[in-house]
């Protein structure tokens, strides 16, 4: 099936419009805070949420609203999580009933969203009054939407592909956030997708589900879970193809193209970890199956040593070994190898679990690339598996050392 990567973001597909501005959620007027993405059509919906049992306000009023498994808009600030605040639900309600308002559509039919800092009172006054402006903007203004639901991100994270589905072309788009406070099971992350695709309710939330196990659940940068994270899709079947009711080629096609849009914002989320300069990916083969390679690779890119060697570009594989032992994989170390690879060329280090001679000087040039794979094999069975993370870099306690003042 082709695949083919396209422009536009979240508004690619038919009859997906969006918009960020900035309302006064943060001081800094040259921030954006207010995102909205809107379907000309009420929309198939289904999301995945943060496994923290402190969840933000708006989880609870999203899981709520696409109880149905319809949506047709998103709402979402930055700049506060509206997280652990006693009238936090009432705030993220009244999102819903004024950006409905103001579409013409049913406060139940939007997805709400917000990011920032956990603990302060959300002030629904510039959300209220930006609301307006907001929709007004609305356009193919996925950059600025994009922009408008970023925390500490350096970088905005956006992708569209194309794709058939029974002779009819779709398209699908998505936009993400997330810089710090990643960890595998969801992370400080939003992710808004859209797809002019028809697929009902039930086989949209079961691809949606099946996908993170293999991509946003294998992304970390900090070991911490955040509160707020959600993935969301919305599918308003504008593409006209059959609708995907049922398991078969058409729904595999769909899967593929989301896990294409999925794995490329899991590796712009890792490389702009708060304070990063690496992208890490670590690739696990031949486990005894794959439980024990997502273990293995999900440990080695949350290993703080680890990631500190590649800050440095110390080839210092004990490190990894290390992390792998202490997983809880399944696995016989005695039988691991292991080497990096970057644009630089590539040096194994270990073979059978035991060091082998390298150039220093050649593993320098690999790990002073910006993006490093770091290539597990264990030569027991099938399992495979990929992981994303990031180096730990001095600026990553001087970010989050004075994050909320």
């Amino acid at each position: 099936m082709s695949i083919s990567i396209i422009p536009g973001g979240v508004t690619a597909a038919k009859g997906f419009t969006a918009g960020g501005i900035h309302c006064g959620v943060r001081k800094n007027r040259a921030k954006r805070d207010l995102a909205m993405i809107v379907s000309e059509k009420r929309a198939a919906a289904a999301a995945v949420y943060t496994t923290n049992l402190v969840k933000g306000a708006s989880i609870t009023v999203t899981k709520r609203n696409i109880a149905d498994g319809y949506a047709q808009a998103v709402i979402c600030n930055s700049g506060n999580a509206n997280t652990c605040n006693a009238d936090g639900v009432e705030v993220s309600e009244k999102m819903c009933a004024l950006a409905g308002e103001a579409l013409g559509i049913p406060a139940e039919d939007v997805i709400v969203a917000s990011t920032g800092v956990i603990g302060q009172r959300l002030d629904i006054t510039p959300i209220a009054a930006g609301i307006p402006s907001l929709v007004a903007s609305l356009g193919d203004h996925s950059e600025e939407t994009a922009e408008a639901i970023m925390t500490t991100d350096t970088v905005l994270k956006q992708l569209a592909v194309s794709f058939d589905v029974g002779g009819v072309t779709c398209r699908m788009g998505g936009i993400a956030k997330g810089s710090g406070m990643i960890h595998p099971n969801m992370a400080t992350m939003l992710v808004f997708i859209t797809t002019d695709c028809a697929i009902a309710p039930a086989m949209l939330q079961k691809a949606l589900s099946q996908d993170v196990k293999t991509t946003f659940n294998m992304v970390s940068v900090d070991g911490d879970t955040s509160t707020n994270d959600m993935v969301s899709v919305l599918a308003n079947g504008m593409a006209g193809n059959a609708v995907i009711d049922a398991e078969g080629e058409a729904f595999d096609a769909f899967a593929k193209a989301l896990n294409t849009v999925t794995v490329q914002l899991c590796r712009s989320i890792a490389a702009d970890g708060e304070g990063a300069t690496k992208l890490l990916e670590c690739r696990v083969t031949g486990a005894k199956d794959e439980l024990a390679a997502k273990t293995a690779a999900k440990s080695v890119v949350c290993s703080s040593l680890t990631k500190a060697a590649m800050f440095g570009a110390d080839a210092n594989w004990g490190r990894v070994l290390c992390a792998i032992g202490y997983s809880g994989a399944d696995v016989d170390v005695t039988r691991t190898d292991v080497k990096f690879v970057s644009a630089a060329g590539e040096v194994v280090v270990c073979e059978n679990g035991a060091g082998v001679d390298f150039s220093e000087e050649l593993a320098k040039k690999v790990l002073s690339e910006s993006e490093i794979d770091i290539v597990v094999a264990f030569h027991e069975g099938d399992g495979a598996a990929v992981a994303w993370g990031c180096d730990l870099t001095y600026d990553y306690v001087k970010i989050n050392g004075d994050y909320r003042t």
